[in-house]
Parts: structure tokens; sequence; C-alpha cells
């Protein structure tokens, strides 16, 4: 049956002006329009969102995730899955580092075995699937564990510097445009004219469709299978080149989660999960509306563990608007042989009221939420590495408690152990107007970049914690994590009459804090040759891998009679293990002392915490970061002191 081409806003219009036009294209792509909304949106509560140095910060913040998705769209439009892509990417940037610094290979060389890593990972993941059999969550989900795992072994956990002449894929051109984002565009053109213009473009949407009759017409499935998960792996593989180029270093924990905002992107961008459905244009949409709402709630202020909230509400919404305007699509056809849009007005509406809430759950979550509405005249920035750890907890309400103090409007993010996540949130306070920065590094090399980035625009950065290298800070304020690391084996072996094996929970791979705990404790055990360490293990700072680690030790090491946790979290986990031989026969020291840490102290089953006294820490990070902003002169370094907390002397910190 025939219709006629109905076009919304053209009957009665009174010609063919371009306003109708760019409504129709935005009613056709319901991310599009969530995106303009949310610039809107944006652009109205923060006078510091729309300007140029903002908008291409948005654009870095967006670009490793856009290449990353680039390659997912490839996948998903072949009704497959990738969900090793972050690991791969890590993966990739570690070989790089790896063979050009540890192994002396050339640089060109070096770039060329970091692609061929992220395409030989593709071609796994894609032989597993096609001739394997394997689902694609399966498959890709192996190579996610595989990836990572490979990483950490080759760093051995820790950073590795990133050569010079490839770290300039982080800088700009002609000293404004960031190389992230010409390569970003690159990408997605390269992206946009496989799908389009290629046989094996044509391949990914024939066997997204329908693989039985993709492969009924004469298309080998299998091998195009192969390809296209090869060409996912490539595209990893360059955005891991280009993020560990924007941290100057390779970190093996890198773009942990960034499958899923890859995913994300790719879906809000109009790709349907089932197949057969995606562009390229979509998914760069997809991955800005990431940006956009994350550069945003930081320079709104909005609390680090609502940001999730409204991120999530904000994709789903966009999502919904794109669901929408597909089935208003289909419905319009059925309406018969009309020339009038009155058959689509309801359609319409629903769409403007989906983008009208969208706007509104921002706007709400910003008035509720917002942090930064103290009308204070000096804003500082504060970045946590976590706040999934008592210890920053306690750090971000000793910072909170001084800034109220002293009429200070105190923004703190989350980083969540990212230290790429980290950056972006250090360049929006840089360009949203904060006078002073503090920073808790979650590698003190890659926090390098972005504060040099504040160093240039004049506004001075304070280190807690933990340093930060190659830039210029004001002052670090932090406990001596090594003197720390001592202090625990000296009491662990002392209450131990120096005999006995001692089992060490590690934490996260590649933090300062573990390596500086961790050097510490076995500089200190050294002097006690009547001590073995039997086993070392990493438990992430996390309670319940500390419980899981120690019940695993616990069946190869019986006679175990001390344990040394790099923080207390870990330190209860192992508590929890140990039952009734915690306090008793097996003697528990932990790190930080939390709350919770000292109460156990208290109760005898955790026989000793170093305490670091982290919400002091927190106010005089504050401070200094207000006299640095007021131009005075502060200390280069400012200790807060630690002490071994035993059930002596737990009353005084309690």
């Amino acid at each position: 049956m025939a219709t006629t081409d109905t076009r919304p806003g053209r009957t009665g219009t009174g010609g063919t002006g371009g306003g109708p036009d760019l409504r129709r294209i935005l009613l056709d792509n319901g991310a599009l329009s969530a995106l303009v909304v949310l610039v809107v949106a944006m652009s109205l509560l923060s006078g510091d969102f729309l300007t140029t140095q903002n908008l291409l910060n948005v654009g870095v913040q967006a670009a490793v995730t856009a290449i990353l998705a680039f390659g997912v769209t490839f996948v998903i439009v072949a009704a497959g899955i990738d969900l090793s892509v972050g690991s791969v990417a890590a993966l990739s940037a570690t070989v790089l580092a790896w063979t050009a610094t540890k192994e002396g290979v050339p640089v060109w060389l070096a770039v060329l075995l970091a692609v061929a890593t992220g395409i030989a990972c593709g071609l796994v993941n894609g032989a597993l699937v096609a001739y394997g059999k394997l689902p694609p969550f399966i498959a890709t989900l192996a190579m996610l564990s595989i990836g990572r795992g490979l990483s950490l072994v080759i760093s051995q956990g820790s950073p590795i510097p990133f050569p010079d002449s490839v770290s300039r894929v982080g800088d700009t051109l002609g000293g404004w445009l960031p190389v992230p984002v010409v390569v970003m565009v690159v990408m997605g053109v390269v992206t946009a004219v496989i799908l389009s213009r290629t046989y094996i473009g044509r391949s990914m949407y024939a066997i997204g469709g329908n693989e039985e009759a993709a492969r009924l017409s004469g298309l080998r499935v299998q091998r195009q299978k192969v390809v296209i998960y090869a060409l996912s792996g490539l595209f990893a593989a360059v955005a891991g080149i280009v993020l560990a180029s924007r941290l100057v270093s390779a970190q093996p924990q890198a773009a942990q989660g960034y499958e899923l905002d890859a995913i994300a992107a790719v879906v809000i961008g109009g790709a349907s999960l089932a197949g057969g459905v995606g562009k390229a244009s979509g998914t760069l949409i997809g991955a800005l509306i990431l940006a956009v709402l994350r550069n945003g709630l930081n320079l709104l202020s909005v609390s680090a563990f609502w940001q999730q909230v409204v991120i999530g509400v904000v994709i789903a919404l966009a999502v919904l608007l794109d669901t929408l305007r597909r089935k208003a699509g289909a419905g319009g056809g059925a309406v018969g042989g009309t020339s009038s849009g009155s058959g689509r007005k309801g359609p319409q509406a629903l769409k403007y009221t989906v983008a009208a809430v969208v706007a509104a759950a921002v706007i709400a979550a910003v008035s509720v939420f917002h942090s930064g509405s103290s009308g204070a005249s000096t804003k500082i920035g504060l970045s946590l590495s976590t706040l999934n750890n008592p210890f920053f907890v306690q750090m971000k309400q000793g910072a909170r408690a001084e800034a109220e103090k002293a009429g200070v409007d105190l923004t703190v993010t989350d980083a969540q152990n990212d230290a790429s996540q980290q950056a972006n949130q250090l360049q929006n306070f840089t360009s949203g107007g904060m006078r002073a920065v503090i920073v808790n590094p979650v590698d003190s090399d890659a926090a390098g970049p972005a504060a040099r980035a504040a160093n240039k625009a004049g506004i001075p950065v304070v280190a807690a914690d933990r340093g930060v290298n190659k830039a210029d800070v004001a002052t670090l304020v932090a406990s001596d994590n090594v003197a720390g690391g001592r202090q625990a084996a000296k009491a662990l072996a002392d209450k131990l009459g120096g005999r006995g094996e001692v089992v060490v929970l590690q934490g996260t791979a590649g933090t300062s804090a573990s390596r500086e705990r961790g050097q510490g404790f076995a500089e200190g055990i050294k002097a006690y040759p009547g001590i073995e360490v039997v086993a070392r293990q990493p438990a992430d700072f996390d309670r319940t891998k500390g419980l899981d680690v120690m019940t695993n030790l616990l069946q190869g090491n019986r006679g175990v009679d001390g344990v040394f946790a790099e923080n207390d979290e870990m330190a209860l986990g192992a508590v929890k293990a140990l039952g009734d031989k915690a306090g008793k026969s097996v003697s528990v020291v932990g790190f930080d002392g939390t709350p919770d840490g000292l109460k156990a102290v208290e109760a005898g089953t955790l026989y000793a915490s170093v305490a670091q006294q982290p919400a002091e820490l927190g106010r005089i990070a504050v401070r200094n970061a207000m006299a640095a902003a007021d131009g005075e002169k502060v200390d280069a370094v400012v200790k807060v002191p630690v002490k071994v907390v035993t059930a002596r002397n737990v009353a005084r910190f309690r």
C-alpha cells in the first residue's frame, strides 16, 4: 500500500525554512535531541559550561569512550557483544610502555606491537565465538579477565612511564586543539566508511539482521565474525594508547568499566542490541552525552554519589526517547495515505515530553543535591581517589567541616580509583573557576598532566595523602605510608615475639598506598629473621575480598600466626575469616585507624591499626589550599603523624 511522505511541520508552516527541517532532524534522532537538551540545560545552570576550554574538555573526556564505542558498534551491529575492550585497551598500552621502556624496542615498533596485541585479542574473541560456538558474552568476559591479568603480570602491578614521543598524543595541536579529539574524529570517520561503504560493513548489517539468511546468501559468516571482533580489538588498542598518553603512563588497572560506557554509548546512539541497526554518528552522540553529563555535574558540584544516579536516569530517558521515535516512525506508516500530520501529533508531543523530562531530571538533581550553593567567593575542588573506603570518607568529612567553618565552597568528586576519571575531574576544576585544587591521586604520575594544566591556569594544587609527580604543588599534606608500614611490622613482630608465619593482604595493585605500605612492612620485617612471610595476595582494599582471600590462604597455610593488611577494611575481612582465632592464636594488624578498625582493636579481635587521622588530613589540606589561593606561603610538606593504636591507647583515638 502506498503512503504519502508526511513531514511534521511542513503543512501550514509557510515555507521551506530551516526551522521545520531542524525540528524534524531532532525528532528523528532521539539521542541528538537528548544531547541538545542536556547542553542547553547545563549552559543555563553553569556559566562555566559553555566556554571554549570546557567544550574542548568535554571532547577530550569523550574521546576514549567514543573510540572504544566505535569498535563495539561493529560487534553490536552484527548482533554480538564485546565486554573485553577496557581490558584490551589497558593490555595494549602496557605492552607499548613495557616494550619501549623496559625492553628498549624502538617506539614505532612498540606501537605496532600494541596495535597487534589488540587485534590478536579480537581474533581470539572472534574465533571463540565463530568456531568455538561460545556465546559472545562468555567469550569476551573471559578475555576481559585474561587481558587484565596479563596487563598486571607484565607491569607487576605498577604503572609504567609512557614514551615521550607517544605521550604527545595526549597533548594539543597549535596549543589549543587536543590531539585525542582529532583521533576520535578520525576513528569516527573510519567507522562510518567501514559501515557504509565496505563489504565487511554490509556483512555486519546482514549478519545482525538475520544470520541464517546471511549464510544462505553466500556470506562466510564465521570468517566475517572473526574480522568484526578483530576490528573491535584494533579500536580498543587505539583507545588504550590515547588513554595512556593522557596519563603519561600505562596503568594496569586503566579503563576498568569502560566497556559498559562503550556499550551504553552505542545503545544511546540508536543501535539495537538485537543487531542490524547502528551508525557511527549515533555512537559519537552517545559518548558525548555521557561526557556532557559527567562534566556538567562536576561543574555544578552535584554529589559524587548522586552523579551515578543522575547519569543512569538520563541514559534510560535518552534510550526511551529514541525508542519512542522508532515506534512513532512505525506508527506513522500505518496512518494511511493522508498528508496531514495530525496522526503524528501524539507521538511528537510524547517525544517533546520525554525530552523535557530529561532536562527536568538534570535540573531537579542539581537543585536538590547541589552542594555548592553557599555563594562563597572562594571555590575549592577536592578530587578523592575513591569514596568506597572509610578512610577517604573521613578525609572528605574533615575537609567539608573545615570548608564550612571558613565559608568556602568545596566541591568533592570521587575518581573511583580510575586515574583517567580523576584527570577529567581535575580538568573540570581548572575550567570551572576553582581558586585552588586538592587532589588525592589515584596514581602520582597519572595526576601530573592535569595538575600541570592547573599550574598553567594559575590555580594552586595541594596534594593530599599521596604526592603528584612532574607538577608544581603548593604543598603535600600526607602521612608517611612507608614509615607506617615499618611501624606495623614492628608491632606485629613484637606481638609474635620475633617468630612465626605471617600473611600479607595487599591493596589494589598499582596504587601508591599499597606499594608504600607494602615496602615499609617488607623493610621492617627484615629485622626479624625468625618471621617468615608465607603468602602475599591482593584483596583490593576491600573487606569482602579480604574475607575471601584470607579464607583461601588459610587452606594452604594453617599455621599462620599473624596477618598484616594494608588497610583496616581488609584486616576486618581477615578477622572474619579467622573467626575465634582472631586476637587469640592469630594477631592481625591493619592500617588507617578507621572507626570500625578502632572498634575491633577495642574488642581485641584486631591487635593493632596504624592510625593516620584522615579527618585531620582533610582539614589541613583545605586550610593550606585556602592559604595558597590567597597567595600566602605554605610549607612544601606537611606531615600528619601516624601512630600505632592498640588496646592500651585506643581510647585516645575513639
